[in-house]
């Protein structure tokens, strides 16, 4: 007899550090004015060069990028790739693609990458929702 599957994927990255990062997004966000995307520049390279520069003295951004920062390569990867999937670039099923480009993609500038996306909270949720996964009932407060 065939076990339900709940969560089709292992994580590299602990449901709690997840649900932590989901807190101070959503707390960064409701802090953060969307920014506009400078001329001559693409949407992504205006958020890496924008997110933590401008609030550079803010201590939910300064946390929020240290626990992003404090992750190893693994978990960044993990945390692209829930955050695609919630955006709806990937669909749950296709995690392994999502993550493979994640793995290609990630750079050392992950924590602004990630902070430059309006709503990262909410896609890593919705990303988490997406492979079963959820953190109402990781035990992690959600602040």
């Amino acid at each position: 007899m065939e076990e339900p599957k709940e969560n089709p994927v292992d994580l590299n990255i602990p449901l709690e550090k997840v649900c932590f990062i989901v807190a101070k997004a959503r707390e960064f966000d409701a802090k953060v004015e969307p920014v506009e995307s400078q001329s001559g520049l693409s949407s992504e390279e205006a958020d890496t060069d924008d997110a933590l520069e401008e609030f550079s003295d803010d201590p939910t951004g300064d946390e929020l990028a240290a626990a992003i920062d404090g992750l190893n390569d693994d978990e960044v990867v993990d945390l692209i790739a829930l955050a695609w999937i919630g955006r709806g670039d990937f669909t749950g099923s296709e995690w392994g693609e999502a993550r493979q480009l994640a793995d290609e993609r990630h750079r050392r500038h992950s924590a602004a990458y990630l902070m430059g996306m309006p709503a990262l909270g909410d896609y890593l949720e919705e990303g988490l929702q997406q492979l079963g996964y959820s953190c109402e009932d990781s035990g992690a407060e959600r602040g």
